[in-house]
């Protein structure tokens, strides 16, 4: 009888293993869906996953952040380089509160990422227990969607929704917040995973419709001045040849947003530069003369467009988006066309005519002289005994030939990144765009790294910003990673002190830092580096960290107050462009 018993609990134990737990399916499922690598942080509501995850380690690769910040950027940088949804994953309350910075940013920068984030008990939930938060209502208007999960059988489908949903149409961030019974109970139902799903109510349109195409190419043909605004929509959907073709035929000038910068290479013909605040002068003065803008894959922000009242009045505007929410939202096009902009330039490079818009495009031209003798030259050929921010990088582009990711924080040297570095390769440039988040680029260059190892990634920040996540030098460290790092040191918060320069009678209010001795601090966390102020060592300067096959840290002291031109005043018109 007892034999029999013994038998008997076997069996049941045997048929009790055939289920996974909640956390062995969230592994199962990252692992079917073909994630390699997680940015996580661990804490007492993600535990159960987190001891999943100890099996897993052959599967899939984990990265220790120092922040949950950290974690979520990193995400976004991963993201960026391998055009799939970066996957961070953290624990609840404070965990969970410290991903809504990187999860903001990824919204308006439309970067796919999964965020797997803990939860108290199901039996706890509106009780204020320890670490609760009510990460579903907070996280709702900055995420593309997000679920909780309270049952462990939901996992499957709710973690392929949630990729699906992260990377398909437009791109952006979903949260999953897994209580901790979801991921401690045993499933049910035996385990099953289909990456393909379908969501009635949510079905992006890829394929533009035929008229709308038709309605767009009438107008492309018959425009005298068209002028092509092409953002981060044409690297999402990896159009590169068929925008290359398109401006082959159409010939038409085309300059690129922030985001959109290295979707064109510096050396086309047809390159006129970037638009914006800080961006081209003749890109930006002569959106007032064209007669059709062709926006592909932008969303005509305020600091591309300036005062709305006044931008463009004269031009007729072909608006190129997958989002559909994006059309008429701040422009009204005369020619809308909901899409993704790869398919989108297909359809429409057989109905276009060749062309050549010679004439046109010697118009920029001709701004650009004026803004090299008025600004380009005094940054980079200068007689001064400082170091100015953009022959810092135009050196750093000439010795890599244009062909490194460059990572940016937020503030001047993001401006003079763009202004400097004459991108040559295809997806170069990650940045924070819409949200403009300081403290971005040091864990988003790391995750850049670890999404394209075999590319050279140097993080080019301020010394604000540079301080706002600087414990992530401990994640680089112990990654090895050879993540490259400039930091252009003007001890000052130096985009607000511009503005409070030029718009407040130079009435500095805190934006003077008193800052660390950065190299003892990267030698802490074991990273090389060193300092450079002479400008007579700035080339080998940037020889020793190009050629660190390790991470390495350069510190450039630059000019103090240093200003960024040309500039549109914020809210003015684009023709109020500033030289100086």
């Amino acid at each position: 009888m007892a034999q029999t018993q013994t038998m008997t609990e076997e069996a049941t134990k045997t048929e009790a293993d055939k289920y996974l737990t909640g956390a062995q399916a969230i592994m199962q499922c990252l692992v079917e869906q073909g994630v390699d690598t997680i940015f996580g942080y661990p804490g007492g509501a993600i535990m159960p996953t987190y001891d999943a995850l100890y099996d897993y380690q052959d599967r899939i690769k984990h990265i220790l952040v120092r922040h949950e910040q950290g974690a979520g950027h990193a995400a976004q940088g991963y993201a960026r380089m391998t055009n799939r949804a970066g996957v961070a994953m953290v624990t609840s309350g404070p965990g969970a509160t410290n991903m809504m910075t990187p999860i903001a940013d990824a919204m308006l920068d439309s970067t796919p990422m999964v965020c797997l984030v803990g939860q108290v008990k199901a039996n706890l939930l509106g009780t204020d227990a320890f670490q609760e938060c009510d990460i579903i209502g907070m996280s709702m208007p900055i995420t593309k969607w997000n679920y909780q999960v309270v049952d462990a059988n939901e996992i499957p489908e709710v973690m392929a929704k949630a990729f699906h949903i992260a990377e398909s149409g437009r791109p952006g961030p979903v949260l999953i917040d897994l209580t901790r019974t979801a991921q401690a109970d045993k499933m049910t139902i035996p385990f099953s995973y289909k990456k393909e799903v379908d969501i009635i109510s949510y079905r992006p349109r890829l394929i533009p419709k035929q008229e709308h195409v038709e309605a767009a190419a009438k107008l492309i043909n018959a425009a005298k001045k068209p002028y092509i605004f092409a953002g981060h929509g044409i690297l999402i959907s990896q159009a590169q040849e068929e925008l290359d073709a398109f401006l082959v035929k159409t010939d038409i000038p085309v300059a690129t947003t922030l985001l959109g910068m290295s979707a064109v290479s510096f050396d086309h013909p047809n390159y006129v530069g970037w638009l914006g605040m800080h961006g081209n002068y003749g890109a930006n003065i002569l959106t007032d003369e064209t007669d059709l803008v062709i926006a592909i894959g932008m969303r005509f922000d305020d600091r591309v467009t300036g005062d709305l009242e006044k931008y463009i009045k004269q031009a007729k505007v072909v608006h190129i988006d997958v989002d559909p929410a994006e059309i008429n939202k701040n422009i009204n096009a005369d020619a809308p066309v909901v899409g993704d902009a790869r398919e989108t330039l297909k359809a429409l490079l057989p109905l276009v005519k060749e062309n050549k818009h010679t004439e046109w495009r010697a118009e920029f031209k001709k701004y650009d002289e004026i803004e090299f003798e008025k600004i380009s030259k005094k940054d980079l050929f200068h007689e001064g005994d400082h170091i100015k921010m953009g022959e810092a990088v135009a050196m750093l582009s000439k010795k890599t030939k244009g062909e490194a990711v460059t990572v940016t924080d937020v503030g001047q040297h993001q401006m003079i990144v763009n202004r400097y570095y004459e991108y040559k390769k295809w997806n170069s440039l990650v940045t924070s765009g819409g949200a403009g988040t300081m403290g971005f680029a040091l864990p988003a260059a790391f995750g850049a790294k670890v999404g394209a190892p075999d590319r050279e990634v140097v993080a080019i920040i301020g010394d604000g910003g540079f301080q706002m996540t600087l414990q992530e030098l401990g994640t680089i460290a112990q990654s090895g990673l050879p993540v490259k790092i400039i930091i252009l040191n003007n001890n000052f918060l130096g985009m607000v002190r511009q503005w409070q320069a030029l718009f407040f009678d130079k009435r500095y209010s805190f934006v003077e830092l008193q800052n660390p001795d950065f190299i003892t601090i990267a030698k802490g966390f074991g990273i090389s580096g060193h300092t450079v102020s002479d400008r007579g060592q700035l080339s080998e300067s940037l020889d020793t960290l190009l050629n660190s096959d390790k991470p390495y840290l350069l510190e450039i002291i630059c000019e103090k107050e240093e200003n960024v031109f040309p500039m549109v005043p914020a809210g003015a018109s684009v023709a109020a462009i500033r030289l100086e």
